[in-house]
């Protein structure tokens, strides 16, 4: 179990550590208190809790500063959070709501379907070879779209490869095209763009991008249901698309042009 989910006590020590960050450095033991649904009494205990576990330093009276320990901490536990919200939306929820999925033959409604991810979306086989299998709630011919539920296993499926191209912003020059960004484009399942001239860039190689906003989610959209991403940012971009990358827990390469 993750750990400020493990116990109350565990999970008010992160919310008084997150109202800390939030504050630093003038910290309200009595605003933190009201917010955090406890005692003044107890959120002192608290902080003198982190502050002897490293999390939290003091500088003075009633100020408090979040360590590089205490964030990587917050990061860690964050993280735990969301990797269990994705489990329970959709490994335990996931596999009580219906979707969609293209059928790739004849399917009754009741018959037990393969899974998987082609191109992106969702795909039903009949028959039950898995790994990931449902339950057809429609009839479809093949190429047809057919209702899912009752989601069981996994689908394995490996992430796809992103390239983030890096390119100047208008200050610096006129975007001027590129052979090796034409080479990767030409064998990317998706390109996308961020920014006017990353769009010109793109253009200049003789490419044009699927999209042309939200560069970032999605790629991590694209790449996490196994489709290779190429996207070309400018430098003042690059970064939202990069952290859009990180929080998704994908690889990513960046290439200079």
């Amino acid at each position: 179990m993750v750990d400020v989910l493990d116990n109350k006590r565990a999970a008010t020590k992160f919310r008084v550590l997150v109202e800390i960050a939030e504050r630093q450095p003038a910290v309200n033991q009595g605003e933190i208190a009201d917010a955090v649904g406890v005692t003044s009494q107890a959120v002192s205990e608290y902080i003198r809790e982190l502050v002897d576990e490293g999390l939290v330093e003091k500088e003075a009276r009633s100020r408090y500063r979040v360590t590089k320990r205490g964030v990587d901490w917050l990061f860690q536990q964050a993280s735990d959070v969301r990797r269990f919200a994705d489990h329970v939306t959709e490994d335990v929820l996931g596999s009580m709501q219906e979707d969609a999925a293209f059928a790739t033959d004849e399917i009754e409604t009741g018959e037990t379907v393969s899974l998987s991810i082609e191109d992106g979306l969702l795909h039903a086989t009949p028959g039950e070879a898995g790994p990931a299998t449902g339950v057809a709630t429609t009839d479809a011919a093949g190429g047809e779209v057919v209702g899912v539920t009752g989601f069981a296993g996994i689908i394995d499926l490996d992430p796809g490869d992103v390239t983030v191209f890096q390119i100047a912003p208008i200050r610096s020059g006129t975007p001027e095209g590129s052979e090796g960004l034409a080479e990767a484009a030409a064998e990317a399942d998706l390109v996308t763009a961020a920014g006017v001239e990353a769009v010109a860039t793109l253009r200049e190689s003789g490419v044009d991008p699927e999209t042309t906003f939200a560069a970032g989610a999605v790629a991590a959209a694209a790449a996490g249901r196994g489709l290779d991403v190429v996207v070309v940012a400018t430098t003042d971009l690059a970064g939202r698309v990069t952290d859009a990358l990180r929080d998704a827990g994908l690889a990513y390469e960046v290439d200079d042009i």
